[in-house]
């Protein structure tokens, strides 16, 4: 018998999708998504591909304001949308809405079990304040409940005193398909591509928001500590935009010779032909929970330099197979990294091969699976 799941995340975000659609194939699950909001226009232009949606859905009335790095969100109707849905199990993307609260205190007026979905880890940023620390702890130890996408967020839950047998993991996913297949369209008309994007021959490439704690600034001054002959052989292309981007465009003007491109912002469509045409990716993120980025470059079969900082790190990056671990903050080590990959060819072609091998047990299917399994066995337990 299909059990009603309700899952509770904050926007209709381009990479989820394919996971939610997935989850909601499966043979023991009747899924109802709630959304808190369409989008958030002040952190990503991401388009929102509602045609894609094959799961039943709704998005709650909300008002947002962003305040410094914190984003504060109010919704209406949260216990309305719970009730109508008559969930047996419910999936909850955080703890830092007061829509978690709501839907929290409602689930256990009425004896529905209450699992949290976590992607932090130690390494994030975060303020430390004891009173946060305090109710996320408090939030934690109410639920039924964790799903982690890998090690570094199962470590994360555990160092709160959460059972390990309460935890379960559904690798972080990306549509590894979709990446696949536009690489490939990408290389097989390579010329052409490079020309209409304005692209280097040779690239390292970078994907995500420009701000600092990304590592960007550190990308820039590592790339121009290469040897000019080096730099006149490779460049180095930036997609993404945000509050750094003209900081590091002043920056990038100072390097000579050799290529720095920061070309903005860019869809979903057009992300395959900057990661097919690219040599290596790079990722030297200070703090990040995860790094889809790192999936979808190791779908297209690239190389990998990444921090250890990024959640992803110890699951899909293993030093010297599939890419290059560095720490963050270490231009001495990332410019090493970028020299290595670059001049190795066989390297290169050696870890692009393993992290497309690796990726494919990170398919939206397997993420389903992991939520399905994790809501599911709690439903039973209840």
């Amino acid at each position: 018998m299909r059990r009603r799941v309700v899952v509770l995340t904050e926007i209709i975000a381009p990479y989820r999708i394919p996971v939610f659609n997935a989850l909601a194939k499966h043979a023991d699950v009747d899924l109802h998504v709630i959304f808190l909001a369409e989008n958030d226009p002040t952190q990503r232009q991401w388009l929102v591909y509602k045609n894609e949606i094959r799961f039943r859905y709704q998005v709650l009335p909300s008002w947002r304001r962003r305040l410094g790095r914190h984003s504060l969100l109010l919704n209406s109707g949260m216990e309305t949308a719970l009730r109508r849905a008559a969930p047996e199990a419910i999936l909850c993307g955080g703890y830092n809405y007061i829509v978690s609260w709501q839907a929290l205190r409602w689930a256990k007026r009425n004896g529905v079990p209450f699992s949290l979905w976590v992607e932090s880890n130690a390494r994030d940023f975060r303020s430390g304040l004891a009173w946060i620390e305090s109710l996320k702890s408090r939030f934690l130890g109410d639920c039924s409940g964790v799903v982690v996408p890998g090690k570094s967020a199962f470590e994360y839950v555990m160092s709160y005193g959460v059972a390990e047998e309460i935890i379960s993991v559904a690798p972080n996913a990306v549509d590894t398909d979709f990446f696949a297949e536009g690489a490939e369209v990408a290389r097989g008309n390579a010329d052409a591509c490079r020309q209409s994007l304005n692209l280097p021959a040779r690239f390292f490439l970078f994907v995500g928001r420009l701000v600092p704690e990304k590592g960007v600034f550190d990308l820039v001054e590592a790339y121009g500590r290469l040897t000019p002959d080096l730099r006149r052989e490779i460049g180095l292309v930036l997609v993404g935009d945000g509050q750094a981007r003209a900081g590091l465009e002043q920056q990038a003007a100072a390097i000579r010779p050799g290529v720095i491109r920061v070309v903005g912002f860019a869809q979903r469509e057009q992300l395959p032909a900057y990661y097919g045409l690219a040599d290596i990716f790079v990722f030297p993120t200070h703090s990040d929970p995860w790094g889809l980025v790192v999936n979808e470059a190791m779908a297209c079969g690239l190389p990998v330099i990444c921090t250890d900082a990024a959640g992803c790190a110890a699951d899909l990056v293993e030093d010297h197979w599939n890419g290059l671990v560095i720490s963050p903050g270490d231009l001495n080590q990332l410019s090493s990294a970028l020299n290595q990959l670059a001049r190795d060819h066989n390297l290169r072609l050696r870890c692009g091969q393993r992290s497309r091998e690796r990726i494919l047990q990170y398919s939206p299917e397997s993420c389903a699976e992991g939520l399905a399994s994790a809501v599911l066995l709690r439903s039973v337990a209840a």
